[in-house]
């Protein structure tokens, strides 16, 4: 059976991040700090002989991944890929709104006012499906569609690499840790992906084991 090991990083902070916006499928630059973010972590895998690398498809991750492999000193002999597949969640409408507001307007379906009691109550895949169903549009992704685009993605990785590849993967908060929620949900203690933090995924044909989530103190 094949396996590969992916360090997941969650792409430094950016402008919409800084002013606590919605931010999944529609971009802002990265700030000084997402930039720091991002040289942090990769300084922390430049030992790791990366077979490739890989991204979402928006600006704030494939800049992240880019800076990061400045520190690699095999970085010209990197492939890198942007797959759509690993995009933060969509909001839908919401997106570029407050974030307390939209959790507002999300949980007063269900009486709640805010993320963590949102999150608290119901976890991440219910909240999910809650967005969803406050979308005037209708296309905020519901959880079975985030998870449908993800496990492609999963799927495409599979395939693009050989047994004993190491990886680094370049993603979202929300996206990590979703991944974290649904195969060790023991170690999601509520808290938000940390931007530029670290997360470490075995990944089989048929299984994902996570070794570690959301570290800033990494040593490779």
């Amino acid at each position: 059976m094949k396996k590969i090991t992916a360090y997941f990083v969650r792409h430094g902070q950016t402008m919409l991040n800084h002013y606590n916006k919605v931010q999944g499928w529609i971009d802002s630059p990265l700030t000084e700090k997402g930039r720091a973010d991002a040289k942090r972590a990769g300084q922390q895998l430049r030992n790791i002989p990366f077979a490739s690398a890989y991204s979402s498809d928006s600006g704030r991750a494939i800049e992240t991944a880019r800076i990061a492999l400045r520190e690699n000193p095999d970085n010209m002999n990197i492939v890198t890929y942007q797959y759509p597949e690993f995009r933060e969640q969509c909001h839908g409408y919401f997106e570029g709104n407050d974030l307390n507001q939209m959790w507002q307007f999300v949980g007063a379906q269900v009486g709640l006012t805010s993320e963590s009691k949102v999150l608290g109550t119901y976890g991440l895949e219910k909240a999910r499906d809650l967005i969803h169903q406050a979308d005037l549009y209708g296309e905020a992704e519901s959880n079975a569609m985030f998870w449908e685009r993800l496990d492609r993605g999963f799927d495409k990785l599979r395939a693009n690499t050989k047994d004993g590849d190491q990886v680094l993967v370049v993603s979202h908060g929300m996206t990590i840790r979703s991944i974290i929620d649904r195969y060790a949900p023991e170690l999601d203690e509520g808290v938000a992906t940390i931007n530029g933090s670290i997360t470490k995924l075995e990944i089989t044909d048929d299984n994902i084991h996570v070794d570690f989530f959301n570290k800033i103190d990494f040593q490779s």
